[in-house]
Parts: C-alpha cells; structure tokens; sequence
C-alpha cells in the first residue's frame, strides 16, 4: 500500500486526519471478515495506486471497520469494501463494491 495512505488505529484519530486535511478525503472502508479480506486487499492496490496519482489534491484514508465503528455508523457504511468521498467535511460522494482505477478515478475527478 503507497505511503501516502493513512490508518487511523481509532475514530479519534480518523477525526484528526479528516481535520487536518486540506484537500478531500478518500476514506474507504475496509473489513476483516472471510468474505471482505479479498476485495479490501485488491482496493488496498487500487487506492494506493490513485494515492501516488493524486497526491497533493487527496487524502486518501483505509478505515477500519471494527477499529473506527463512530465513522462507520456515522457515514452509513454497512459493508466493505466502502468509499466515502469527504469535501471540507462534508460528503460529496459514496459507494460501495469492488473498483478498478479507472471507475476510482471517476468517483474522484467530478470533484477535486
């Protein structure tokens, strides 16, 4: 996964990220049970190759399930992998499944 990613251990520090941000945010939501390992690890590939992309213009966030459940509950996310698309805080976009980079970059380009 490209350094550029963050993992934030706890919702307190997705918060800080989310804060600290000055550009949108990617957050995507990962899980760590049977059926989420897989597809989160191919998004893990996915994001970090858009991450090295569109450095500078997002932040892009791996979230936890289990290890942030305020963010989860607070965006809605009842699965993974899961994607939120955050503008000064404020949602702009969402989605759910498996992406290629192509259908990321898409997700991403109406709004940064």
């Amino acid at each position: 996964m490209a350094k550029r990613v963050h993992q934030p251990r706890e919702d307190a520090e997705f918060d800080f990220i989310l804060g600290m941000s000055e550009v949108p945010v990617l957050a995507y939501f990962t899980g760590t049970w049977p059926k989420a390992i897989e597809p989160c690890r191919v998004m893990d590939l996915v994001v970090g190759a858009v991450a090295d992309e569109y450095a500078g213009r997002l932040t892009p966030v791996r979230t936890d399930i289990t290890r942030c459940p305020a963010a989860t509950e607070r965006y809605g996310i009842t699965g993974a992998p899961s994607y939120v698309l955050l503008k000064e805080g404020e949602v702009v976009e969402q989605g759910a499944g498996l992406m290629t980079i192509a259908e990321v970059r898409t997700f991403l380009d109406g709004h940064l």
